[in-house]
């Protein structure tokens, strides 16, 4: 029988745990273990993940806002303070609910920085993605995109990107003209991506009168998505309060027809007549606030009606983060 040859171990470097790279889940762990990376230094990353994903705007200025202009909002700018200011170089920074083909994030000509927010997301929580590619795009030669990567499971988040004190104020626009200075001369690929993207946007409103709600144009009626920061046992139960009393409208022909999760908060949802505008619903939307306000004070258990109600809004509830 043939003698099988002695096996040699070469060295391999040693690593401190700072010094470990992210890697492909299913590829060798490069703190040389011989195992995954998801099996290895990858299952805390994944773990941390974990731990962030259900409310990735939590602690930032304006969460609804956040959770609106990455699900409902196709076309909206917002001016980011950050916490240690502008890099020099760097006149402005943006959040931008889409960029052209898709790019998570450009640095312009003029060194501002344009980030996207409805963009995949690798790492499974959004505010580190981001985070990551405001930093690549701080650092980039202006002119140029960033490309997406999967963020680094220890890197900032924005939350400790911006300034907390910051104000988010939302500008939604009825187009996508903001990409680029000069629309009229846009490069032929970033001009076709415009007109498509143009061509498929909805009609959308901010209301002013109350926080995160946004009216928008559908070809057979129109509707008001409203953000709400409350915990959801809490307003399902108060908006079954309003249903059951039949307080739950924003006017005539206008009705409640369920809500839906995204990253944490609930989204309640109201069919409007075709003919109601967003100027239209401003007032009742405020006086709707105030009646919601009063049924989240209560804490009496839910009548047969109310509870009736509450499973009726259950039952036509989806989740869309």
């Amino acid at each position: 029988m043939a003698k099988k040859r002695p096996q040699t171990k070469a060295t391999r470097p040693q690593l401190t745990e700072g010094e470990i790279p992210v890697v492909g889940a299913r590829e060798p762990c490069p703190c040389g273990s011989g195992r995954r990376y998801k099996a290895c230094h990858g299952r805390a990353a994944a773990h941390a993940v974990t731990e962030l994903v259900q409310r990735p705007f939590e602690g930032l200025p304006g969460e609804g806002d956040w959770v609106a202009l990455r699900e409902l909002v196709p076309a909206a700018t917002v001016e980011l303070p950050l916490k240690d200011g502008l890099p020099e170089g760097v006149p402005s920074v943006t959040l931008a609910t889409v960029l052209p083909m898709a790019w998570p994030a450009l640095r312009r000509d003029d060194g501002s920085v344009l980030l996207g927010l409805q963009n995949d997301t690798p790492s499974g929580d959004i505010s580190r993605d981001l985070a990551d590619t405001l930093l690549r795009a701080l650092a980039a030669e202006p002119g140029t995109p960033v490309q997406a990567r999967r963020a680094p499971a220890d890197g900032p988040r924005m939350q400790d990107l911006l300034d907390p004190e910051g104000v988010f104020e939302p500008v939604v626009h009825s187009g996508f003209e903001f990409w680029v200075p000069d629309p009229e001369n846009a490069a032929p690929e970033v001009a076709a991506s415009l007109e498509r993207a143009n061509a498929a946007a909805i009609p959308t409103v901010k209301l002013t009168g109350v926080d995160a709600a946004y009216w928008c144009e559908t070809p057979e009626k129109n509707h008001l998505r409203w953000v709400m920061p409350h915990p959801e046992e809490q307003l399902l139960d108060a908006l079954a309060r309003l249903h059951a009393a039949g307080r739950s409208s924003l006017g005539e022909g206008t009705r409640l027809v369920g809500s839906f999760r995204a990253h944490g908060l609930t989204v309640p949802v109201w069919d409007l007549p075709s003919g109601v505008s967003a100027a239209d619903v401003e007032k009742p939307a405020t006086e709707f606030a105030e009646r919601l306000a009063t049924a989240l004070a209560s804490d009496a258990p839910l009548t047969t009606d109310e509870r009736r109600a509450r499973g009726g809004l259950t039952n036509r509830q989806v989740t869309l983060s």
